[in-house]
């Protein structure tokens, strides 16, 4: 049997300004075996930013073109933007074992988690929380790319997007950079070594077992020795 597993879906939320872009290239940087998602948007460049590497930048008519045909996994419009994810990236990457982190949307979160998780593939949702609302409106401020009617229609989008927080499998407050980053970090380790994902590929080999068969069962709390 080989050993390869199915790569894992990260999916990282937060609202603007709460840092999810700092940290996911924070943890492309020092985590191994994890590739970035490429997005297409209809979006204009920001500084800094090249074609191919942070997004694949399309017209809204070749976007709209793409939907028609089927080729993204997900795709959402957010502040007068189009956002989506090829499909064949993600089965291509998922395939060869490699886990995958996505900077996404709430939109596009549901429609992954509702594409992927029936067939089978790991998807993990994590959401990135301002540590107060003060603190997150500073932080729009301070990036001084949009006007202050711009910021305060992201702080009405975000306090929408914080009430759909319940949903995320796990909730990271990003008041420090380095403590959220130790938590997504440690986020990642512990469902790589989930017995669901790794346990067909390693307990064959030791047990001389089919996988999901066998094994001596844990005894419960109420029959456990004292």
């Amino acid at each position: 049997m080989s050993g390869k597993r199915r790569g894992i879906l990260f999916l990282v939320s937060a609202p603007s300004g709460g840092g999810k872009t700092t940290l996911c290239e924070a943890i492309l940087g020092s985590v191994e075996n994890i590739v970035r998602s490429i997005s297409y948007t209809t979006r204009a460049p920001r500084p800094g930013e090249r074609d191919g590497v942070d997004y694949f930048f399309i017209s809204p008519e070749e976007f709209d073109r793409r939907v028609e045909a089927g080729f993204f996994a997900e795709w959402a419009r957010v502040h007068g933007h189009a956002y989506g994810t090829g499909i064949d990236q993600v089965l291509s990457e998922t395939g060869e074992g490699h886990d995958m982190l996505f900077a996404i949307d709430i939109q596009g979160v549901r429609q992954m988690v509702d594409r992927f998780r029936p067939r089978g593939v790991p998807v993990v949702t994590l959401f990135i929380l301002p540590p107060s609302w003060e603190v997150l409106a500073d932080r729009l401020r301070r990036r001084g790319t949009d006007s202050p009617e711009a910021i305060a229609t992201r702080l009405e989008t975000a306090r929408k997007e914080v009430a759909a927080a319940w949903s995320y499998d796990y909730l990271v407050v990003n008041d420090r950079l380095e403590a959220a980053l130790a938590a997504m970090k440690a986020i990642i380790a512990a469902e790589r070594q989930k017995t669901a994902l790794i346990g067909p590929a390693l307990l064959p080999r030791l047990t001389g077992e089919e996988a999901g068969t066998g094994g001596v069962p844990l005894p419960s709390r109420k029959g456990a020795s004292k």
